[in-house]
């Protein structure tokens, strides 16, 4: 006899706007970092919140479901996740990429995915991850600048940095300005010349500020596809930027990077790569949806692409 598959997938997908929405409020009244310092009965949690006792233990018990949290008894503690991402008290606090990847804006190019599927894409006219100066990305360079902190210094591993003597960085899109900035604090003999928008530029300024190597970082303010970026560079860093763009878009631009270059100068790609089945794995193989909401033909390329 057959069994009836469970449906639970179904539902899970169809609720889970709620789970984002949980999670956001949880950070935005900072439960985790309540419970991490030692709040852990609802009274307690919601006094510090300053939130009422029904909706934090409501919550609570919605984001145990979910295991950021645990429950015992009466008594709410933090799963190991949400010890190392969501509360304020660790390092690799990542609660402020929320504020980002739940922008209206972003949410809003999903309301007409349908139609998006059907162009194979947002028409000129429409919402446009990509238009020109669009402010979303000065909330994208304050926002997810501890997300990007471990490839940063992968890139910098990859680059040899520390050994590398004299260097000149083009970083283009550099948003935080993490990839120039972690580069130039290993290697006290490069300069950082970082591409973007000016609002944004503001935001990798004061980073290359607080990083104290602001005497080695200049900024291009500007469309990186019709900014001069001159020539005579030893890396250029292109960091989640080529996902935006058609195939041949990203070729020849690309071929004006390659220009800037120094003869054997190196060229830095950081990007969503999904294997060649395009289906796995999986972050890669969403973002491609990601990028049909909302741009006009971007797309998450496999490393046969990229060559």
């Amino acid at each position: 006899m057959s069994t009836m598959p469970s449906a639970a997938v179904v539902f899970d997908t169809l609720f889970a706007y709620e789970q984002s929405a949980a999670l956001k409020s949880g950070l935005d009244l900072e439960v985790f970092t309540a419970i991490d310092e030692g709040a852990q009965t609802t009274a307690a949690i919601a006094k510090r919140c300053a939130a009422s006792e029904r909706g934090i233990r409501i919550l609570c018990d919605y984001l145990t479901t979910l295991a950021l949290l645990t429950k015992t008894g009466s008594q709410y503690q933090l799963s190991p996740e949400s010890a190392a991402f969501l509360s304020k008290r660790s390092r690799a606090y990542l609660g402020t990429t929320a504020r980002f990847l739940l922008l209206p804006e972003l949410r809003r190019n999903f309301e007409n995915l349908t139609e998006a599927v059907r162009r194979g894409g947002v028409p000129p006219s429409g919402e446009n991850t990509v238009s020109d100066e669009n402010p979303i990305w000065v909330e994208f360079a304050q926002s997810m600048m501890p997300m990007m902190v471990p490839a940063a210094h992968a890139i910098a591993d990859l680059l040899d940095a520390s050994s590398a003597g004299p260097q000149r960085v083009l970083d283009i899109a550099a948003s935080h300005g993490v990839f120039g900035i972690t580069i130039a604090q290993r290697n006290p003999r490069a300069e950082i010349v970082a591409v973007d928008w000016k609002p944004v530029l503001a935001v990798a300024e004061q980073n290359a500020r607080s990083a104290n190597v602001h005497d080695r970082y200049r900024t291009l303010a500007g469309d990186a596809f019709k900014v001069d970026f001159g020539t005579g560079f030893d890396v250029a860093l292109v960091t989640n930027f080529l996902h935006h763009f058609d195939a041949p878009t990203c070729t020849s631009f690309l071929k004006k990077i390659h220009a800037a270059l120094k003869p054997g100068g190196r060229v830095v790609i950081l990007e969503f790569v999904p294997n060649p089945d395009r289906v796995s794995p999986p972050v890669p193989a969403r973002f491609a949806l990601t990028m049909l909401a909302g741009t006009l033909a971007g797309g998450a390329y496999r490393c046969v692409e990229y060559r």
